[in-house]
Formats: structure tokens, sequence, C-alpha cells
């Protein structure tokens, strides 16, 4: 005698529609571009928080820049992904509040 499991206990991806495999490659896809922005998000963290005392403010500031761009990518896509709350990423992350402040500015080119 085989037993099954009841179907809301089953997954709906093991249905085979197109339909659901479409959806886990969908799905897939966004998990691995957020991956994707939180080791852009660890590495612009990393270079801001290497910087040397004696290194010039205009260093500074473009590595703030940069890293504040990639947490506000990071930030976009765990929201694709329905990750609505940021407060448990700039704690694991460790985000500076000085990059928090530049979230979202857009920036003009110096000609």
């Amino acid at each position: 005698m085989t037993l099954r499991p009841p179907r809301g206990l089953s997954s709906n991806i093991s249905t085979g529609s197109a339909f659901n495999v479409l959806e886990y490659e969908l799905m897939s896809e966004r998990a691995d571009a957020l991956g994707r922005h939180g080791l852009k998000v660890e590495k612009a963290l990393a270079a801001l928080s290497d910087l040397k005392a004696e290194a010039g403010p205009d260093l500074r500031e473009r590595l703030l820049d940069e890293a504040a761009d990639a947490v506000w990518a990071f930030f976009i896509q765990r929201e694709i992904c329905g990750l609505r709350d940021s407060r448990d990423a700039v704690r694991r992350y460790g985000i500076p509040k000085e990059v928090l402040a530049r979230l979202g500015i857009v920036r003009r080119k110096q000609v």
C-alpha cells in the first residue's frame, strides 16, 4: 500500500506544469541576483572599512558613494524577492549610517 502526502502539503513545483517550472526558474534567478548583490555590498563595505586614515577625502567620498550604490541595488533586489524589511540586512552587513544616508541620491557627473 502506497501513501501519498495530502495535496496541501505537497510542493507546487512538483506538479510539472510549465507555469510552475517557469516560476521556479524565476525564483532561482532572483535568489542568485540577490546573492550577487550581497557580495557587491560586502566588497564595497570592506573597501570602505579598509580605508586608511591618511587617504584623502576624495577617495573616502568615492568609496562612500560606491557603497551606497551597492546597498541601494541590494535593497531593490531584496524587495523584488519579497523581503520588504531591510533592518535585518543593515544589522547583518553592518552598514554604516553614513552609507544609509546616501541611499537613492543621484549624483551628477563632474565635467
